[in-house]
């Protein structure tokens, strides 16, 4: 059973993988983004997503951990 569950987890990031490296390949325009008054130097669009996901998968889990141990401060 443990193996069936490792099998499933590699195939699933392999999966995720293809999908980034299928968006990496398709989204080569350059562009350059400004927030606030700050400008980014130009890159590809892929760049900036794929930046975005991996910030948001950092931060995703941190706020829930974060939530967690307030919960139980509180209870």
């Amino acid at each position: 059973m443990g193996s069936l569950k490792r099998v499933s987890a590699l195939l699933l990031v392999l999966v995720l993988l293809l999908g980034i490296l299928a968006f990496v390949l398709e989204n080569q325009q350059s562009v350059s983004l400004q927030f606030l008054g700050w400008a980014a130097p130009q890159l590809p669009v892929s760049v900036f997503v794929v930046l975005a996901l991996l910030i948001g998968m950092i931060i995703g889990p941190l706020v829930a951990w974060i939530a967690r141990a307030r919960r139980k401060r509180l209870v």
